[in-house]
Formats: C-alpha cells, structure tokens, sequence
C-alpha cells in the first residue's frame, strides 16, 4: 500500500518522518517492524544489525544527520538483503548508490559520501531514537516509498 493512502487511512496514526530523504534500490516500497541503532560516523553496530536475521524487519539508523561519512555501502545492503531485513532508513550518508539503486532492497538516507565510517563500536542498539520529528521505537512500524517514510507504533491492517 502507498504511503499516501496510508496516510488518507489512518492518518491519526502515522507520522511523516519530516526529512528530505533519497530512496535507493530498486524495490519501490517497503513496510517492517523497526529496529534501531544510534550512531556517529561509525558503522559497526549496523553491520552488527544487519548480520543478524531481519525477518522483515526495517533498520532504522539515528547516524546524526551526518552527510560527512557514509554508514551504509553495497556490502552492508547486500547484507541485509541477505539477512531478510526489508529495508533501512539512515539519518546520514551511504554511499556506493548506484550499486545499492540496482538492489533489491529500500534503504532511504540524507545524502552520500564517498567517505567511509570508523569502526570504533561507538553505537548502541535498540532503545528509542528520534529524528525527523518522530521517536522512533523497536517494535513501532514504518513504511516508505517515493512519497516519503511514515512512522506508527502500531503494524496497521
């Protein structure tokens, strides 16, 4: 189902994830159970995520709105395709984006970055996160397509 007639559906449940994100891969919708990793410029704990079974899920990564330094490449999202997770939304920069373009997967992200990350382990798992004004919670959903991402503590029928 598009975001937009989500949004027309349960409107009192969903919120717009106010960001000005780029889609990339090539499935054009995705919709998941969130998990999350807060980050700066250091990717070892998405990578950690996404090394475990997605089971459909969604990564939704809090990287600081850091275009500088890019958190996700095409192995990490070939990764994740691999491990089932349905897609991943990044508050920064990934970068190798016409690999990931032909992929299928969704991940939407702030910008790219040729530059890639540390690896220091400086991250944490799980817990609420919040950008876009949305709090982001495990468990809670969120959905996206070219129209944008929407955020809802409840799956929606």
């Amino acid at each position: 189902m598009k975001t937009a007639d989500l949004i027309d559906s349960h409107a009192s449940k969903l919120t717009l994830v106010h960001l000005p994100f780029r889609q990339f891969g090539s499935k054009p919708f995705f919709r998941g159970m969130v998990q999350t990793v807060k980050c700066f410029e250091d990717n070892t704990e998405v990578r950690a995520q996404l090394e475990q079974p997605g089971d459909g899920r969604i990564l939704v990564v809090d990287g600081g709105g850091s275009t500088r330094i890019a958190l996700l490449g095409d192995i990490l999202a070939d990764l994740a395709i691999n491990s089932g997770w349905a897609g991943i939304v990044v508050n920064g920069a990934i970068r190798d984006s016409a690999e990931i373009d032909m992929m299928p997967t969704t991940v939407f992200a702030l910008a790219t970055s040729p530059v890639k990350s540390a690896k220091e382990g400086w991250g944490k798992t799980g817990g609420a996160i919040s950008f876009g004004g949305v709090v982001f919670r495990p468990g809670g959903w969120v959905f996206g397509d070219a129209d944008g991402v929407l955020y809802s503590d409840d799956e929606l029928a």
